[in-house]
Formats: C-alpha cells, structure tokens, sequence
C-alpha cells in the first residue's frame, strides 16, 4: 500500500516571521525581568520559539519526524563547539591550578599599563590571531590571562573583552590558516589570497578607526589600582603558587600545537593533560588544598584535586578577596549552562531551516534589492538575521554565500564582494550574539555576558558597516568588467 501524496505548502512571510517575532519578544521579557543573568530563561525562549517554527511547518505539511529530523542535525553541527567548551573549561581549572594563569597575571600587571591597556589588548590578540587563524584559541589562552590583568588593574571587564575580540577577529579573518576565512573563499569559489586582499578594504580601516578609540578610552580609564595594589596581588599569588616563567609552558606548547593547525579538542586535551602535570609537579601543596579531604592519602587528595579543577574549576580561599576572586573559575561545570543555550539555539535553527522559513526570509530580503548597495546591504542583513535565527557563524556564511552567488552574477558582480561581506558580516557579528556558538563562547570563556562586551567590540561593529557604506558608495566593489583592485597591489 503506497503511502498517499502530500501537499507541501510554501510558507509565507507571515510564516517566517512568526517565529522570529515570538523569539524576539521573549528574549525582550527575558533580558528585562532577569537582566544579565538571563541565559537560562534564554534557553526557555529560543526551544519555545522552535516549537513554533515547527507548529508552521506541520500546517504547511511536513511531519514533526521530518522537522525534528532537521533540529536534531543541525544540533550535530555544533557538537564538536560544545566538546571544545568542555575542554577549554577544562583547561581553564587545569592551568590556574598550575599556575600558569597566576602567572600570566604576576607579570602581566607590572609590564602592562592601564592607560595602554585596551590598545595592547587588542594588538597582542590581533598578532596572535593571525599567527594561529583562531578567534577562539586567542580567546582562551591569551584572552583568559588578560582579562586577568585587566581585573587585576580595575578596568571594565566589558571593554577589555571587546578588545580581546575585536582583536582575535581582526586577526582570525585576515590569516590564511582560518577555518571561516578559508570557508567564504571556497563557498563563492575565490581564491584564498585573492579574498584576503580584497578584505583589507574594509578591514584595515576599521582595526585602525578601532585602535583609536581604544587608545583614547585607555587614556580616559579611572583606574583606581596603585603600585601598592599590585604589589599585595603579587605578594598574595607568592604565598599561594610558584610563580616562574616556566609555568608559561603549558601555554606554549598550546600556541605550537595551534600553529601547526592540530585539531583544536585534541589541542585542548594536551594543553589540560600538560596543564595538570606541572600542577602536581610544582604546586602539589595547592592540588592537595584543594581537594580538602583530611581523610585521604596524599596521592588520592591530589587525584581529587586534579580531577576538581577540572570539573569544578580552582576554588581559591587565599584570603585576599581580589586573588579569590580572579582566580575562583574555569571547570568543565562551569560550560554546561553555556552548552545548553548552544543546544537550544541550534535547535531553533534547525526548526527555521527545515520548514523554510530561513529561506522565506532571505528570499524577502532579496524581493527588494535593485543595487549594488542594496544587494550588499542584503547580504549583511541576511548574514547577522542566520548569525541570530540559526546561531552559528558557519552557516552564516555557507547559506548567504549559495543564496547570493546568483543575484550577484545577475547585477554584473565579482563574488569575490561576496566573499568579503560574508567575513564582514557573518564571521564577526556571530560574537555580538549570545545564543550563537561563538558569542556562547566567548561570554563563558572570558566571563563577561555578551550583552557587557557587545557595545565595546568595535572592530566587530565597524566592518558591517564600512561594507554596507562602500557598496553604496561603490567603493571596492569590483564588476565582472573591471579588474579587481586590491589595497595591497
């Protein structure tokens, strides 16, 4: 007996903004009644929001298998982001208990300047961003040491996050070694080099305009920290751990393994496995502390120790309030909430994906669109709207980047524009957004809500920008009849 024909019925506008209009609401409610600790009402937002999406999809004919079948392979994309949250809070709890990141803070407070502070931030993680092509990998080694100092010298947490980020995106999108990078220039079928030239248009100018602010709000910080201050951090840190250049090793030994491109959670796992043997090798007394059990031997204590921080995070009772409170953080546990917002999210954007609705509101966006500038403007709306809807930052570039390759080519233009406003818009908004993959992150990773760091993460808010003025202004913006001209010729 054949199973009878069914009638899929295209959805709509309506359709398609249902869902977002719903999910938009709640977050609002959310955002308002529990303010910035609203990633587990979030979470409640964006499931409640698919269940929506799906309710569309059964009226226009598909099966609750067929879109639960869709939530849960989109789902599947980000398992290997989550592993990676595991690991880096892993890593996290490991290289505190070392003393690694005691240390990084012991030297980073008497070389680095609050007046210069944000500037450097953001030039260190820029260099190293382009060495190694990973936004993320800056963001958890380098990153969780600045953010050290920085609350070591009372600056904003918020805007010392916004120049780590603007930064680690800064140089993660112009290296050659970048997964998104290498991404934007295969999906609109461009040569590698030739994407990274022609980004340097929108990117140089806003790193530089970036820069500048940074330079000017450092100048104007009130620190409130004295040499006297720093002292009693260091002193503090002394009583606790072995501070030495050599517990820098575990970081390293990341940054090589980075550089050589290994897989990033097996990165991880060394960096955390290296992280607990210098623990037990030079901070025994501090592993046994910490697994505050009288009533086991000295090698179980520091098996718990171990197996603590790496689950639970370091825990430090040192007294000194300021100590405590940087170094009280990092664990596997400390992800998990993290983690179930990535969940959440990537189920709403399977739901909006499967039923059509992602693509009902890309096609909207493009009904419009009689320009260069209007099809560039499209595809940064339609980048940050998957950024927000899908909440990862690969599909928004991989399904801008198929949907567009064809209106660009029927408005006489080289997709090589294409390529460089994916980067523009999908790679560095995906960190503005708290439920995406990379805002999740890098919220957890350096302990600021992405609604704190947002607004200070300029380079991030800048490149959209630049790219929607030059296409309307017909800057860069080479046609299929012209010769490609880049800064760097």
């Amino acid at each position: 007996m054949t199973e009878p024909s069914r009638i899929l019925k295209k959805p709509s506008l309506v359709d398609a903004l249902i869902p977002v209009v719903a999910l938009i609401s709640m977050l609002a409610g959310t955002v308002y009644v529990f303010g910035l600790d609203s990633f587990g009402p979030n979470q409640v937002a964006l499931i409640l929001a698919a269940a929506i999406a799906a309710m569309i999809g059964i009226k226009n004919g598909l099966t609750w298998r067929e879109i639960e079948k869709g939530m849960i392979e989109t789902i599947s994309m980000s398992l290997q982001a989550l592993l990676i949250l595991l690991m880096v809070g892993s890593l996290i709890g490991s290289w505190i208990l070392s003393g690694t990141v005691p240390t990084m803070i012991y030297y980073g407070v008497a070389l680095m300047s609050p007046d210069y502070f944000y500037l450097t931030a953001c030039l260190v993680c820029a260099l190293l961003g382009f060495s190694i092509g990973s936004s993320w990998t800056v963001a958890g080694t380098l990153g969780i040491g600045l953010m050290g100092i920085s609350a070591a010298l009372d600056l904003s947490p918020g805007i010392s996050a916004g120049a780590i980020i603007s930064g680690a995106y800064f140089g993660d999108k112009l290296s050659p070694l970048s997964e998104t990078t290498n991404l934007a220039a295969a999906v609109t079928s461009n040569d590698l080099f030739d994407h990274i030239q022609h980004m340097l248009w929108t990117t140089v100018p806003a790193i530089l305009i970036t820069l500048i602010i940074f330079f000017f709000m450092g100048l104007g910080n009130n620190s409130t920290v004295v040499i006297n201050d720093i002292v009693a951090l260091q002193t503090a840190m002394d009583e606790v751990f072995t501070i030495n250049p050599i517990m820098l090793a575990p970081l390293v030994l990341l940054l090589a393994m980075a550089v050589k491109k290994l897989p990033a959670l097996s990165t991880l796992i060394c960096g955390t496995v290296t992280g607990c043997l210098f623990a037990a090798i030079f901070q025994w007394d501090v592993v046994v502390a910490l697994a505050n059990d009288s009533s086991l031997s000295a090698v179980a204590a520091g098996f718990k120790g171990l197996f603590s921080a790496m689950f639970l995070g370091y825990n430090s009772v040192s007294g000194n309030e300021s100590l405590d409170a940087l170094l009280s953080k990092g664990g596997m546990s400390s992800m998990l909430t993290t983690i179930g917002l990535v969940i959440n999210a990537m189920a709403f954007g399977g739901a909006m994906a499967r039923t059509g609705l992602l693509a009902r509101l890309v096609e909207a966006a493009l009904s419009r669109v009689k320009s260069a500038g209007g099809l560039i403007a499209a595809t940064v709306g339609s980048c940050i709207g998957t950024n927000i809807l899908a909440a990862d930052q690969y599909l928004s570039i991989v399904l801008p980047g198929q949907m567009f390759i064809e209106p660009y080519k029927e408005r006489k233009l080289k997709s090589i524009n294409l390529s460089r406003t994916l980067e523009d818009s999908g790679t560095l908004t995906s960190a503005l957004v708290p439920w995406n993959t990379c805002g999740a992150y890098m919220s957890a990773t350096l302990g600021v809500s992405t609604f704190y760091y947002a607004p200070f993460a300029f380079f991030n808010i800048l490149c959209p920008i630049i790219a929607v003025i030059y296409g309307f202004m017909l800057i860069a913006v080479p046609s299929l009849d012209e010769p490609t001209n880049n800064p760097a010729d």
